[in-house]
């Protein structure tokens, strides 16, 4: 599971708010699928560009995870370090493309966790719900101990 990072949970909620609003949403896409709207916002990339980059190597997001190499200065594998920088692991950009992490889907009722992994509403849910989990944990880190040092007047 990802590091919960504020960067990663703002740009969560920033990919879903922009789906929910219509930004286009293509899932055979690189750039516009639910990996490609996600690194749009955490790398300020284009749709076109994202997709371009993808297009260099072969497969869809779970075979350019597989492929990444961290030294390489292939553009897709540049664009995946900058998201792995904002908190994500590899193994997320596999879940996120299938809509399929256990920890995420286990915030849904028993009915709603068979999520359809190329439907924008679907999409949308998991990455709120995503969002969401990772602000708990990071919520969960931060104890009154490092608040201590703070004098009040």
């Amino acid at each position: 599971m990802a590091r919960p990072t504020p960067e990663l949970i703002n740009a969560l909620r920033k990919t879903a708010q922009s789906l929910k609003n219509g930004a286009p949403y293509q899932w055979g896409h690189m750039g516009g699928c639910n990996c490609g709207n996600l690194a749009q916002e955490l790398t300020n990339l284009s749709k076109g560009q994202i997709h371009q980059y993808a297009m260099q190597r072969h497969g869809d997001w779970n075979e350019q995870a597989e492929d990444y190499c961290s030294t390489s200065q292939m553009p897709i594998d540049l664009l995946i370090n900058e998201m792995l920088s904002a908190g994500l692991l590899l193994e997320d950009l596999k879940h996120l493309e299938r809509l399929d992490d256990r920890q995420v889907l286990s915030r849904f009722p028993v009915e709603k966790r068979y999520l359809r992994h190329n439907m924008r509403e679907d999409v949308v849910a998991y990455m709120i719900a995503w969002a969401e989990l990772l602000e708990e944990q990071l919520l969960a880190k931060i104890t009154l101990s490092s608040l201590q040092e703070v004098e009040f007047a």
